[in-house]
């Protein structure tokens, strides 16, 4: 499939799209017969590819961990005690930032009730 198509079934645009690939995330194959153009062609696998960047960046991964887990998820190389610390990296900053925004409401809500009370 062309990029338009690509575009379409994932929800990404072109743009991010070929951001993705100067990243070396996805890869794109040309028609070594067709001289005419340079229009890449991609295969589902992309599609799986786009779905895990997606997926990983609404999480909050970073582009350079995601590149990792794309590796580890596509290459045959043995990385899963690597992928799985990533993970659990994750999850520990995302309870970091869940205990940072908890103290933070408490905060507010007192300052809130100070208010309220002031008046």
């Amino acid at each position: 499939m062309l990029i338009n198509e690509l575009s379409k079934k994932t929800g990404l645009s072109i743009h991010t799209i070929r951001y993705y690939e100067n990243l070396g995330m996805i890869k794109g194959l040309t028609d070594e017969k067709v001289k005419s153009n340079n229009y890449k062609h991609y295969n589902s696998n992309t599609i799986e590819r786009l779905e895990i960047i997606i997926e990983a960046r609404e999480v909050g991964f970073s582009l350079a961990e995601i590149k990792k887990i794309l590796t580890s998820w596509f290459e045959t190389t043995d990385s899963k005690p690597e992928t799985l610390e990533l993970f659990q990296a994750k999850i520990k900053e995302i309870d970091d930032k869940m205990k940072y925004f908890k103290q933070t409401k408490r905060l507010l809500e007192k300052v809130c009730e100070k208010i309220q009370n002031n008046d």
